[in-house]
């Protein structure tokens, strides 16, 4: 038995985890969270993270510190016009992505879809020379038009700055559908909003060549069949075979409401030739360019600034990102057991019975319970001199609970005693689920720096 997964089922799975992640109510919270400030062996090799209970325990042992995703937007491979570059038209036949994009993003930070590849007059493919623009085009925004090159491009929409801050990168793009009405939308979403509500669907955008035919002396006669209306298109001949196929005109001959079609081959004098239609969305080009573009990934984002009033450690490094949804208080009681707060550190951490500036301390530093046995790595000391040490343990300890009242020693020539030995966090850093796990090379953060921390899910 042979079956696959369709990308409308891509979509979909994608689409109701962006639902959950950015809904409003207080039923399901997303966090991003780092960790992990020891390396990963002794050159720091950036180790590749497996699908294992171990290693989400492992992740979540790591972790500092977590902030609540609040941003997140469909995303799709970023692909910027380029002049000289050949583009593949959109077909209903393209497995994926074609190895030459079929929608590009110019510098003004508008996103078009090709719907036709300019070809010579022989059937070879020219590279795009004249950058899409439904301005210079002078057509209005929800209209194909087709530059000096040959190329017919769409307008699907703009990216706005804000948008462009937290999805836009070296990779990826953001594309969304507007779901509000006019009333509400700023100027990006009314364009959009334009187009969406303006689709034609099921628009016949060009016709595959299946057999060229031969012994043709004149362009044949083309004629659709099928359930929708107005198509039009022209062929071209060249050595007896039908090389280009072009539809007549930017928006009018691509017709409406077709949901099958064939096309007939008259006259011309050849014969053998077969095309195939190539039948636009159901619902129009625009319509929903997160489907036209094929988005299957979710970006969520986080920006954490300095310290988050002292709830996002600084004072340390991460080499590991990860994804949680619905973490529970440690205390259940608290606040009906659901964690809701934009940031906190989550560390486990312990009390001296010194002031830390008299222990010797120090971050990374390897500490050992004399009674206990037990081993953790500092992440944090109290830093207003006080008497607190957070840290975590993972593979490269020797796992367990400090015991109160035990010599504490450190590998670095720190030496104290334990007060309180295994506090914990507000935050149950073993609850709820783990989604994702990243790992990367070491990154150092600082009071007066601000990280851009993207996470990108694909189905």
């Amino acid at each position: 038995m042979t079956a696959i997964i369709t990308d409308p089922f891509k979509h979909n799975t994608i689409e109701v985890l962006f639902n959950d992640v950015t809904s409003t109510a207080d039923s399901d919270q997303y966090y991003i969270g780092i960790g992990k400030s020891d390396t990963y062996d002794s050159s720091d090799t950036i180790a590749t993270p497996l699908r294992t209970m171990f290693e989400e325990r492992v992740a979540r042992g790591n972790l500092e510190s977590i902030k609540k995703i609040t941003a997140s937007s469909f995303v799709v491979t970023r692909n910027n016009w380029s002049s000289g570059t050949i583009y593949s038209a959109w077909n209903d036949k393209q497995v994926d992505y074609p190895t030459n994009p079929y929608y590009v993003l110019t510098e003004d930070n508008e996103v078009y879809i090709c719907i036709q590849q300019s070809k010579s007059s022989t059937g070879s493919a020219n590279a795009s020379t004249v950058k899409p623009s439904y301005t210079t085009a002078s057509v209005n925004v929800n209209e194909a038009f087709e530059t000096s090159d040959g190329y017919r491009w769409k307008f699907l929409y703009s990216i706005s700055s804000g948008d462009a801050t937290n999805f836009l990168t070296s990779g990826f793009q953001p594309t969304q559908r507007i779901l509000i009405d006019s009333g509400s939308a700023n100027a990006f979403q009314l364009l959009q909003l334009n187009v969406q509500n303006q689709a034609i669907g099921g628009q016949i955008i060009g016709a595959e060549i299946v057999g060229a035919g031969s012994g043709f002396t004149s362009a044949p006669t083309l004629t659709f069949r099928g359930n929708g209306t107005a198509a039009a298109a022209t062929a071209t001949i060249s050595g007896g075979a039908i090389v280009k196929v072009e539809m007549n005109n930017e928006s009018g001959g691509l017709g409406s409401g077709y949901d099958y079609a064939s096309i007939n081959i008259a006259g011309g004098g050849g014969s053998g030739a077969t095309l195939r239609p190539i039948i636009g969305p159901k619902d129009g080009f625009g319509f929903d360019a997160r489907k036209d573009l094929k988005s299957a990934s979710l970006m969520s984002n986080i920006k954490p600034a300095g310290n988050e009033s002292g709830k996002f450690n600084i004072t340390n490094d991460f080499r590991q990102i990860i994804v949680l949804k619905n973490l529970d208080y440690t205390d259940s009681s608290s606040e009906g057991g659901r964690f809701g707060d934009l940031t906190e550190k989550v560390n486990r951490n312990m009390t001296l019975t010194q002031n830390i500036s008299t222990t010797g301390f120090a971050v990374d530093e390897i500490i050992t319970g004399g009674t206990s046995g037990v081993t953790a790595r500092i992440d944090e000391v109290d830093s207003n001199a006080g008497f607190s040490i957070r840290f975590h343990q993972n593979e490269n300890t020797i796992n367990g609970n400090f015991q109160d009242g035990e010599a504490l020693t450190g590998n670095l020539g720190g030496t104290g005693t334990i007060d309180s030995g295994n506090l914990f966090s507000p935050v149950d850093i073993y609850s709820g689920d783990l989604l994702y796990i990243e790992n990367r090379a070491r990154i150092i953060r600082s009071s007066s720096q601000t990280e851009d921390i993207k996470v990108i899910l694909t189905v």
